[in-house]
């Protein structure tokens, strides 16, 4: 396929499309041909070809190495939407999850905790830090807190457990049935970027969660993902009725 030197389309951006087809095609870390290989079989400046491949790059779609040459980067996992948990996200993939725990144990809510978890000030909490991977590759960061009251005992077990939300509805009968997630771009600073593994103020994908079982708010959560790794999909319908925020609504289908 060439270019079409009559389109309305930049020429980078139909060289991009072309590159994409091969992306697509070709398994992680094939390497593409060079910007003199693909300047001289399309035709253009190789400034053309810099800016489709810079493009792809900066994406996620390819990567460079110093002195070797511009790769096909593997493809990001597709992270939709819903309440899942890491594992079932991960399983459904094909990919093998893990966990390392960073921190668990009881602590007093901070005034901002309070506000977010809906309880007092210095109220007792459980806090789980964890790093969560992929086929042994680092993939968030995440961070949890529990009102105690809800979950008594569970600051004092031996090891967190392996699923917060199995533990919430078989041990304390607080199955989650729905939140809210908050999703923003954010850069990582050198403590999450030495556990990801990837160059500080590198871009991750924050997402704060509420998750609620009924109308009781159960837990709160922000994780750090990496953004090289996370494409987030949405499926989206027309709402009936209208969407309002359901922290001050009420969960989907009650009366405020």
């Amino acid at each position: 396929m060439g270019l079409d030197q009559h389109s309305p389309v930049p020429k980078h951006q139909q060289l991009r499309e072309i590159l994409l087809d091969l992306v697509e095609s070709a398994g992680p870390e094939t390497a593409i041909p060079s910007e003199r290989e693909l300047a001289g079989r399309y035709r253009v400046a190789r400034m053309t070809v810099r800016q489709a491949v810079e493009s792809l790059v900066a994406e996620g779609r390819l990567f460079k190495v110093a002195g070797k040459g511009t790769f096909v980067a593997a493809p990001k996992v597709d992270m939709q939407a819903r309440l899942t948990t890491f594992g079932e996200e991960m399983g459904r993939r094909g990919l093998a999850p893990s966990t390392s725990v960073l921190g668990f144990g009881r602590t007093p809510a901070s005034a901002h905790l309070a506000r977010e978890l809906a309880v007092e000030s210095g109220e007792p909490l459980v806090h789980l830090a964890r790093l969560r991977s992929a086929d042994g590759t680092p993939m968030a960061v995440e961070r949890l807190w529990l009102p105690e009251r809800l979950v008594p005992g569970l600051a004092d077990d031996d090891r967190p457990p392996d699923s917060v939300y199995d533990t919430l509805g078989k041990r304390f009968g607080l199955m989650p049935d729905w939140g809210e997630d908050v999703i923003e771009a954010a850069v990582a600073d050198p403590e999450v970027a030495d556990l990801l593994q990837v160059g500080p103020g590198g871009p991750v994908l924050r997402i704060t969660r509420h998750t609620y079982a009924g109308q009781r708010l159960v837990e709160y959560s922000f994780s750090l993902y990496r953004a090289d790794r996370y494409q987030l999909w949405v499926p989206l319908a027309r709402p009936a009725p209208p969407i309002t925020n359901p922290r001050k609504a009420g969960p989907p289908g009650t009366a405020p």
